[in-house]
């Protein structure tokens, strides 16, 4: 009897069908991009430590990658007109997922800064948020770097994965122009609904049951309960104009950013910038990251 005749005949009686087989597989393939992807994190990371902040930040981002200042700016030309500083900044991801085709992804953590150096006692945190992109030459880049202060460190130690898996596509082909507009659409529709509906009830119907949230002097927000009760806890209207979007070419996973207004009783509160990351879940869009921090105030 063949290898092949006797692992369909045990397949048949236990139960699995082979494309379930193949799926486990492929599953654990998505997961070893994801760690991977960790791992270029801890690079990333490592190389702050190790020649400073601005240097890292140079090595790491994608010619195109944007940082927020308070808007989003080119990151490397950002970066390489800073002067070096002898402040440590650190940082641990957290979370992270990838896309099916395994070309886009994000990861993120706590983060502390240290005005002397590693030796130094931290005396700022926060929460920091990437999105990466591979290049045409295979490696990772960061095309955008974000993130929000903490009223102090809030950090579990521990690494996690999406639940609420699909398996690895690295031939998925989507038409990566179509989704880009079909996000832009999404999000006015959202910000249309959070003006006619109310904030709560649109984002109770875009968000994904594990949604993160990250929000100046907070903790992450975790799961659509909390985040809605984050939401909640301020009254007023709040608006937003999206300005650009980008998707995978797989077609699952994709992100957004653009501008946003909080009103109350019709006074402008705050103005600034909003990040969102989708993603495709069975055959709905939903948000699974959403990140926003107001301008300074003038």
């Amino acid at each position: 009897m063949s290898r092949r005749v006797l692992i369909v005949g045990l397949a048949l009686v236990l139960g699995i069908s082979l494309e379930a087989v193949s799926q486990k597989h492929k599953e654990s393939e998505r997961t070893k991009t994801r760690r991977a992807l960790v791992e270029m994190e801890h690079a990333f990371a490592k190389a702050a430590a190790m020649k400073g902040t601005r240097d890292a930040f140079i090595e790491f981002l994608a010619d195109d990658g944007i940082v927020f200042q308070p808007g989003p700016v080119n990151g490397k030309k950002f970066w390489t007109d800073r002067e070096r500083r002898k402040g440590s900044l650190s940082w641990e991801p957290e979370y992270a997922d990838v896309s099916r085709a395994g070309d886009l992804g994000w990861t993120t953590g706590p983060w502390e800064f240290r005005p002397n150096g590693p030796s130094d006692k931290p005396v700022a945190f926060g929460e920091y948020f990437t999105i990466w992109k591979k290049q045409n030459d295979g490696s990772w880049k960061a095309v955008l770097d974000r993130g929000v202060s903490t009223d102090k460190f809030y950090a579990t130690k521990l690494l996690q994965f999406p639940t609420n898996d699909e398996a690895s596509d690295l031939k998925a082909k989507a038409n990566v122009a179509l989704l880009r507009q079909k996000l832009m659409k999404l999000e006015t529709d959202f910000s249309a609904a959070a003006t006619k509906k109310g904030t709560v009830k649109a984002f109770d119907a875009y968000l994904a049951e594990d949604v993160r949230m990250l929000r100046a002097d907070l903790a992450p927000a975790l799961g659509k309960q909390r985040v809605l009760e984050v939401i909640s806890s301020r009254l007023g209207t709040l608006s937003w104009q999206p300005t650009m979007a980008d998707v995978s070419t797989s077609g699952d996973l994709g992100y957004t950013y653009g501008t946003f207004e909080f009103k109350s009783r019709g006074v402008l509160v705050e103005h600034g910038s909003y990040v969102r990351v989708w993603k495709k879940l069975g055959r709905a869009w939903q948000v699974v990251m959403d990140v926003a921090s107001p301008d300074p105030a003038r």
